[in-house]
């Protein structure tokens, strides 16, 4: 019997093992300089975004001012549009911290735009409960209207679109967000008419577009349908 599991074992080690090929960007980990992106782009705060910034960093205890590192890359980004090499060392200055801890954070988390974005960035979640519902049509909706692929920008600087994962309004599902707002229950028409309001300049309500307020069931409600009963409603005689 131990000379069979030795031949099942050398058989297995003589198998080659294929592997799928790993698909890597570097686009969010490793500075590359550009004529956009490099040491000689002047950031700064402006004076107003500057006391913003003063403000955060009270928010934190003595010591533990490096907590306000996310806050104050929001608050740069939300300035320049998105997030060059040199706010992240405007950031690492404010706080006296080395630039490789703010580098560090800044190319972990996905909010933080390493490359020029458009004014309007269009984050369309394609989980599986948007998915589900439609998300594909979403994205292919935008592309189709915007003449883009998603993780590109049109040539006026105007729409980047990016697929994201879980946003959280699954309920509200196929949904996109548009810089800070979420746009719900979205349908082919719906994506087209938030796009024309905005090529036109206006900014179109945000929510679902079903004319639901929240994330109430889109058939009605289900439950809480009458007022409820008062106090001592079921109690037994004797206890009330």
């Amino acid at each position: 019997m131990l000379s069979n599991l030795r031949k099942i074992g050398q058989n297995l080690l003589r198998r080659s093992i294929n592997t799928s090929s790993i698909a890597c960007s570097d686009n969010l980990f490793v500075h590359r300089d550009t004529p956009e992106d490099n040491l000689d782009v002047n950031f700064q705060f402006t004076s107003d975004n500057l006391k913003k910034a003063e403000a955060i960093i009270a928010n934190y205890p003595k010591g533990h001012e490096r907590a306000a590192m996310i806050p104050l890359l929001d608050l740069a980004q939300r300035q320049h549009g998105w997030l060059p090499i040199s706010a992240m060392h405007a950031v690492a200055d404010l706080l006296k911290l080395p630039k490789m801890r703010v580098y560090e954070v800044a190319t972990f988390y996905t909010m933080f735009m390493r490359k020029p974005t458009g004014k309007y960035h269009i984050q369309v979640c394609t989980t599986t409960p948007c998915w589900l519902r439609g998300s594909d049509c979403v994205v292919e909706t935008v592309t189709k209207e915007l003449g883009i692929k998603v993780g590109e920008t049109t040539k006026d600087m105007m729409f980047t679109l990016s697929e994201v994962e879980c946003l959280g309004a699954c309920a509200n599902a196929p949904m996109m967000q548009v810089n800070d707002d979420y746009y719900e229950d979205l349908t082919e028409n719906d994506v087209k008419d938030i796009l024309s309001c905005l090529k036109e300049g206006k900014l179109p309500p945000p929510g679902p577009r079903s004319g639901r307020h929240a994330a109430e069931p889109i058939t009605g409600l289900t439950s809480l349908t009458s007022e409820p009963p008062g106090p001592g409603f079921g109690l037994q005689d004797a206890l009330k």
